[in-house]
């Protein structure tokens, strides 16, 4: 029922940004299970951004699919810290902090003092770290590719190498689930666009769990190298 109540919404606002805009696949649900979410103190810091070039075409001027706030702010990204304020049995406040299981990306200009945040939720599949991102911050929107891609509060998918002082996210992007889904690889529930002739997907997360399952560690449905939407992050400390 909820997912009816926002297809109307999401037709005008595919409408709207235009469908070319678009290089990430995006889910209703989030990708992961809870079962699966891990911590890895290894993405915490401050980076900076750079595009990185699709290993199939590697003519493409990747950096055109990413708007001047994702390529050009400082990262921050810290495991998030959970506050509660309750009456103790003095009827006193009484603050509670509880480190939850997962990220919060924080984009930040120098020369803008409005940060825009990502919730970041790492998990594994056979042993590979995924991470599942959605908008925290609304006025993201409209100023990064990142959450124009996540409007309504939706999920994209990135798969996360770690090595040394480097991290790399490669993006799930939109047209490699369509090709899977036309040529009937995978079989998940989605909403197709016709206006933009885009689809959003709308299975469960246990369905797009399996998903990954079966099918994120095989070149040859899904090529990590060949994703239009891919980053390099360098730690500033």
């Amino acid at each position: 029922m909820k997912h009816k109540k926002f297809l109307p919404l999401l037709v005008i606002l595919m409408t709207f940004m235009g469908c070319d805009d678009f290089f990430m696949i995006c889910s209703l649900n989030p990708f992961y299970m809870e079962n699966k979410i891990v911590l890895e103190p290894k993405v915490e810091g401050i980076w900076m951004a750079k595009p990185l070039k699709a290993s199939k075409d590697s003519a493409q001027a990747n950096s055109e699919i990413w708007e001047k706030i994702d390529t050009t702010s400082t990262w921050t990204i810290k495991q998030y810290i959970g506050k509660w304020v309750v009456k103790n049995k003095k009827g006193e406040d009484s603050t509670t902090y509880k480190a939850e299981k997962f990220y919060v990306a924080k984009l930040s200009l120098r020369s803008d003092s409005t940060s825009y945040d990502f919730k970041v939720v790492l998990f594994r599949v056979k042993e590979t770290l995924y991470a599942d991102f959605s908008p925290r911050n609304k006025d993201a929107l409209l100023k990064s590719k990142l959450a124009s891609n996540s409007f309504m509060e939706v999920h994209t998918l990135a798969q996360v190498s770690l090595i040394n002082h480097q991290m790399k996210l490669s993006w799930l992007g939109s047209n490699c689930m369509k090709d899977m889904i036309e040529k009937k690889r995978v079989r998940v529930n989605y909403h197709y666009v016709n206006e933009v002739k885009r689809l959003m997907l709308t299975a469960s997360s246990e369905d797009l769990t399996t998903m990954i399952e079966r099918y994120g560690d095989q070149p040859r449905f899904i090529n990590w190298d060949d994703q239009s939407a891919k980053l390099e992050f360098n730690h500033l400390n």
